[in-house]
Formats: structure tokens, sequence, C-alpha cells
């Protein structure tokens, strides 16, 4: 039997509805408010929610953006007798399944219902599935567009390129990929376009012949010749000086090389991961790459999303770090204080994961009790927070303002009128703030 949750202030639809719902079999539970529901949800299983978009207090839109932020995924019917397409369009980018406006058409509202419950089971399943790459965390849609193309890729031989800034995790997804790939038995060689001499660079990656060069008094093999059968992976490729891109591209055509000093062709079976934070188009336009090589390298590309464009991911991150350097520092796993994963959610990490990683060690070492308080935190995201606002005495209100809104949405889900409440000012004197910060969401804003 499915589960059901029907949230609707119009006590006369409430019953008629949910009368019909259960003559289908389903199992009905109701409430008057988006607070009723919320505990209701808290305690039960709900398959379905069917929700009113007007609602006393918190409305139907403040409880999609609730369950959105709590990572609480249910197919929501929004049905309304203020039926618009702006209404309709603001629910859908939250989640919503499907919108339907009173009075209900009962046979749509049934058959809208039994898909809704079949893409609840469909989430469940998804949900059971292991992650085929346990190694990188996450479970935004972002990540899981990403895990996908991952997936694809790695059962073949083309070349990936990975772009996105320094510390978004570039390499762990090049080697997820080789561990996945049908090359897994074989070499995985990193070469880092950027740590390596460029007058060096050319014998690393292809070798050379003993008297090749002065000081050549070994046959040496190079780095690609390594990698046969396996994957080499090229960090920092925009960083390749324009001769060896030349060379780099003939051995991608012809999948053969030279030895420096050496007249004999080898044939080299490799498959080619490279990754950049450069933007490698401009690059293209300032002639400090090769398009030809380019599109050899980018036969699929993978964009790492920054941290700041994946919070709901930061939790499952500070956790992962949280047993990691525990284990490293031998400590026990420390608890954070809930004003702690706040601000750590709300910081923009320019860092990225890297960044959150140091900070997550950081404060298990500087933490002797097995509490982390903000005081643990680097002064930068004290201060992003609002827990230490005043810097060499000095009192920036704007911030300030900005940081005591955004803890209040954080703390409610983004529920405007109970915000407001905590603010101790009106929701349209709250609106008018979000807006002159930035926060208000786009489909709101007038």
């Amino acid at each position: 039997m499915s589960n059901i949750l029907y949230i609707d202030d119009e006590i006369s639809a409430l019953k008629a509805i949910s009368a019909i719902l259960k003559k289908e079999g389903y199992k009905i539970f109701t409430a008057t408010n988006a607070e009723e529901g919320i505990e209701i949800l808290k305690t039960n299983k709900i398959d379905c929610l069917i929700l009113d978009y007007k609602l006393p207090g918190m409305d139907g839109i403040d409880l999609l953006r609730w369950l959105k932020f709590n990572e609480i995924i249910i197919p929501t019917i929004m049905v309304t007798a203020f039926g618009t397409i702006e209404k309709a369009v603001e629910s859908m980018k939250l989640g919503a399944y499907h919108f339907l406006v009173k009075p209900v058409d009962t046979d749509i509202l049934l058959n809208v219902t039994k898909e809704a419950i079949e893409k609840s089971k469909g989430i469940k399943e998804t949900e059971s599935i292991e992650n085929p790459f346990p190694e990188i965390i996450g479970k935004s849609k972002i990540m899981q567009e990403i895990f996908y193309i991952m997936q694809m890729v790695a059962e073949s031989n083309a070349n990936v390129l990975i772009t996105g800034e320094s510390g978004t995790g570039k390499e762990l997804v090049a080697r997820a990929i080789h561990k996945n790939s049908l090359r897994k038995s074989a070499t995985f060689v990193i070469v880092d376009c950027t740590t390596i001499p460029e007058n060096l660079l050319e014998s690393e990656l292809f070798g050379y012949e003993k008297g090749a060069f002065t000081g050549a008094a070994d046959k040496k093999t190079g780095l690609l010749e390594m990698a046969n059968g396996g994957t080499v992976f090229l960090d920092e490729i925009g960083e390749l000086p324009m001769a060896l891109q030349k060379k780099l591209l003939r051995f991608l055509q012809e999948k053969e090389l030279q030895r420096i000093g050496s007249l004999q062709r080898i044939k080299i079976d490799v498959r080619v991961i490279s990754a950049t934070n450069r933007n490698l188009e401009k690059a293209i336009q300032e002639g400090s790459f090769r398009e030809d090589l380019y599109w050899r390298l980018n036969v699929v590309r993978i964009n790492l999303p920054p941290l700041r464009e994946r919070r709901e991911d930061i939790p499952l991150l500070v956790n992962h770090f949280l047993s990691k350097f525990s284990k490293e520092n031998n400590k026990t796993i420390p608890q954070l204080e809930p004003e702690v994963m706040e601000a750590l959610i709300n910081y923009d990490w320019p860092g990225n994961i890297r960044e959150l990683a140091n900070v997550i060690e950081r404060a298990i070492v500087l933490s002797p009790s097995g509490l982390i308080s903000m005081k643990h935190l680097p002064r930068r995201i004290q201060e992003k927070s609002g827990w230490n606002i005043i810097k060499e005495n000095t009192l920036n209100l704007h911030e300030v303002e900005k940081s005591l809104i955004l803890r209040a949405l954080n703390k409610t889900g983004w529920n405007q009128t109970k915000a407001a409440e905590i603010l101790g000012i009106s929701r349209k004197q709250l609106r008018t703030k979000m807006k002159h910060h930035g926060l208000l969401p786009q489909s709101e804003e007038e």
C-alpha cells in the first residue's frame, strides 16, 4: 500500500479528495497547513505529496523549498484555485512533479498520482544502486550527471578532457575512470605539465636513447611508453609548450612515438585523459594552444563544478573528511556544533574540495574536546558567517545584515514568513532586504 500526504487548508476539498484516493487503496495522511505536514513527513514514509499552493503561514512553494533544503525527494503534485503559468513554472523548478488547478478533475488526479508513485518507486530503486565511483563523494544532481558520463566513457577508449577550477577533484575523476575501464589492470601514469621543467618535459614524455644528448648515459623509457596498454593522465595540459603540443598531436594521430635520438617508431596503445583549470578555448584564440590538439584531447569533456555550485554535497564531504582525518590523527571523530555546518555550507570555497579538506583537518587538530565549534574555523569563514563580524573595530552593517538574513533563511529552510518572524520584521520588509542583498530567487523578482 502506498502512502499519500495531502495538505490543504480547504476542509471540504481535503475530505473529498482523500475519500477518492482511499477508494483506490491508498493510505491517506492529511494536514491543513505546511507545519503539520512537515511533522507527518518526519515520522512517516510518504510516497506522494499532494500540496495546495495557498496555505496559511508557510505556503506550498515554501514547503517545496524546505523539501529541497532537507534533501527529501518526494514526487509532489501542486493543487490550487489560483493557478497561473508563473506559479506552475516556479513549482516545477523546485521539483514539483505536476500542477493541477481546482476544481480538480478526479480522473486526471488519479492518473497523475499513479504516475507520481511509480516515479517514487523508481527513485528508491535508483537510490539503492551502489555508487560505481565510491571514491568520489556527491549526490547532487550535477554530480549524478557527471557519474553517468563517467560510466559511459569508462567503457570506451575515447580520450577525455576534464575541466574545472583548481581543487575540484580532476585527478580523482581521472583515476576513477581508469579504475572502471577495461584498462584497469594496466598502468595509470600521471604527468604534471607544471612540475617538470620545460627543457626536460619532452624527454620525460617520449624517452630517449643512450647518447641522444649530453648527459644521456643510458636509454630512458618515456612516460607515454610506460603507460602502454593503460592510461596516461596529462594534468594541467594547458601549460604544455607549443613545440611539445605539435609532437603530442602527432602521437595521438599516429598512435606511435619516437624516443629522442632514435629513428625507430614504437606503436603505443594508451588512453589519454587530460585536465586543466585554464579556458582552452580562450587559449586557442590567444594562440597559446593548438586547436587541432584540443579536438583530439576533447573527445568527451567532463566539467567539474566548483563546490559553491553543489552546496548540498558539503555535509557529505565534511563527514568524509571528519572520518578520514580523525583516523589519520589518532582522534575520535568529533561532533560539529550546528552553526559550524551552517557556516561551512554558506562559505564559497574558492579553493574548493582541497580547501574544505584543509579546514576540516585543521579543526580536528585544534579541537581537544571532540567538539568542533566556530572558533576552530579559519577567520575568513567566521567572518563570512557573521559569527565574527567585528574587524579592526569596524562594523560592516551591509555584511552583518546579509549574514543574519542568510542564517534566518537557512534555519527555516528558506521559509520567508518564519525567517521574518525570527528577525522581528514583516515578510514584506524581509523580501525588500533579500532583493537588496541579491538573495531573492530570480523567479520571485518583480
